[in-house]
């Protein structure tokens, strides 16, 4: 273990390394570390995804150990092996399965300091609440990436309020907010349609299905309107049988993962988030910093984001959770009012801008690091 003076040994577990919110933001915070402070090492639960290469394009080493959902619990006592050998001062969780792993196995390997990081309300079930409350004793922080999932990790998930932090995600504003717009006609789009734009897993906790229903009401008012789906999921054909039983087939694409997001958002005319529950939506962070407007559902972090903390107003169209038809009336709103539409993102970009940045997020992260490390 290095001194508090010297490069400090650090390890990251996650739970996965594919394209992702939380795993971009694993990413971000672990390779802005100065290398001369902390020696940092990565270790993911599942498989090698895409952003393996990244960190270790970077000379961050990553162990993948190649575990999936209920399979986590399997591996910790070769977690807990590889942590004995590093000896980290600071152990940093990232997602549910990580968490609980990690914490155990932190504490098997005598970690120091455990730190947690909370992305979302959890709300698949009261085991998992239970599970991680159980398990969260052993974290010495909490780390919520939002006022919203503190609140819930406090009020629902029984976290003591003394270790939670609240640490916002950040967003690579100047590549969002530079961005040429990306060519659509090849994926089917003609020139100067009116672009839906949904990016995110497709997973019952996005809530993608509304947004199928709510493109189906507002094609009975205009036939103009395209939507492009980027993410991939297990709710990945329950989508396409949707869009075929709504005869949307020539006007919902769905395209899978992409890299070209901030072109994406250049391209589109607003992004919709149908969210059933979150945390702080990175995507809705990068759509305010790309300029498009965003309508998203009232769920943890979209309204922190999109009323501006409560300081700059309406920066974005927020609906009720699960209702399609109020998703369709928003959208209808943005598209039929462009210049009011296109002042509420200017607004929010300025927002994003001058509040929510990857090197503020880092920042704040090595400062409840160091304050754990003095005592």
């Amino acid at each position: 273990m290095s001194s508090v003076d010297g490069p400090i040994s650090i390890a990251f577990c996650i739970t996965e390394l594919d394209p992702g919110g939380a795993e971009r933001a694993l990413v971000q915070l672990v390779t802005r570390l100065e290398r001369r402070h902390w020696e940092p090492v990565v270790y993911c639960l599942a498989g090698e995804g895409e952003l393996v290469a990244e960190l270790k394009s970077c000379g961050i080493p990553v162990t993948c150990l190649g575990a999936r959902g209920v399979g986590s619990l399997g591996v910790i006592p070769r977690l807990s092996s590889l942590l004995r050998k590093q000896r980290p001062a600071v152990l940093q969780t990232y997602l549910y399965h990580a968490n609980i792993v990690g914490r155990i196995a932190g504490r098997m390997a005598r970690v120091p300091h455990i730190v947690s990081g909370i992305r979302v309300a959890e709300q698949r079930s009261r085991f998992r609440l239970w599970l991680d409350r159980k398990t969260g004793r052993w974290a010495e922080r909490h780390v919520c990436v939002s006022e919203a999932v503190a609140k819930f990790s406090l009020e629902r998930g029984g976290l003591p309020a003394e270790k939670i932090v609240v640490i916002p995600n950040g967003v690579d504003a100047e590549r969002y907010r530079t961005a040429a717009a990306a060519d659509t006609a090849p994926i089917g789009i003609p020139a100067g349609a009116p672009i839906v734009l949904f990016v995110g897993r497709l997973d019952a906790q996005k809530g993608p299905l509304d947004l199928i229903h709510a493109l189906r009401l507002l094609a009975a008012k205009r036939d103009d309107v395209h939507a492009l789906i980027v993410g991939e999921g297990p709710l990945r054909e329950e989508m396409k049988a949707a869009i075929l039983a709504s005869e949307l087939q020539q006007r919902v694409h769905l395209v899978g993962r992409r890299n070209d997001i901030p072109e994406l958002m250049k391209a589109a005319t607003c992004l919709a988030l149908p969210s059933h529950w979150e945390g702080m939506p990175n995507v809705v962070l990068e759509a305010m910093a790309s300029g498009l407007p965003v309508i998203a559902t009232q769920v943890e972090g979209t309204t922190e984001l999109l009323q501006g903390g409560g300081e700059s107003g309406d920066l974005g169209l927020l609906v009720p959770v699960g209702n399609p038809a109020s998703l369709a009336e928003g959208i209808e709103q943005i598209l039929t009012c462009p210049d009011d539409s296109k002042a509420m993102a200017v607004k929010s970009q300025h927002y994003v801008l001058s509040n929510f940045t990857w090197g503020d997020t880092a920042s704040a992260y090595v400062q409840l690091y160091r304050d754990l490390l003095r005592g």
